[in-house]
C-alpha cells in the first residue's frame, strides 16, 4: 500500500487548522468478503504528528475507526516555512511517513 498521507495546514492568524487524511483500509477483522471468508484485521495502530521535529500529537487507533481516517485539530504558533510530518504504523508492521512545508 503506497497511498500518501494528505496533510493540510490553514493559517488563521495565530491559530492554524490542520487536516490529516491517512489513506488506509482500516479493516476490523469482523467483515466478510463476497465469498463469505473473513477479511483479516488491518488497521493503523499508532500515529504521530511532528512540528519541526518535535512531537505535537501522539495517537493510538483501533478497529472501530472508519476507512481512510481524517483528523482535524487546531494548534497555535504554526507559521509559514514550518515542517509538519505525519507517520503511522499498522498492525501488520507497515509504516508510512509524509511531510509538508507550511505555506
Amino acid at each position: 500500500m503506497s497511498a500518501e498521507i494528505k496533510i493540510r495546514a490553514q493559517l488563521q492568524g495565530d491559530i492554524a487548522l490542520v487536516r490529516i487524511l491517512m489513506q488506509h483500509p482500516m479493516e476490523s477483522g469482523q467483515a466478510r468478503d463476497e465469498t463469505g471468508k473473513m477479511i483479516p484485521a488491518h488497521f493503523i495502530q499508532h500515529f504521530t504528528v511532528q512540528l519541526n521535529g518535535q512531537r505535537l500529537v501522539d495517537g493510538q487507533l483501533n478497529t472501530s475507526i472508519a476507512t481512510n481516517p481524517l483528523f482535524t485539530f487546531k494548534t497555535r504558533n504554526l507559521k509559514a516555512g514550518d515542517r509538519l510530518a505525519v507517520r503511522w504504523t499498522d498492525n501488520m508492521g507497515k509504516e508510512r511517513r509524509d511531510e509538508i512545508d507550511v505555506s
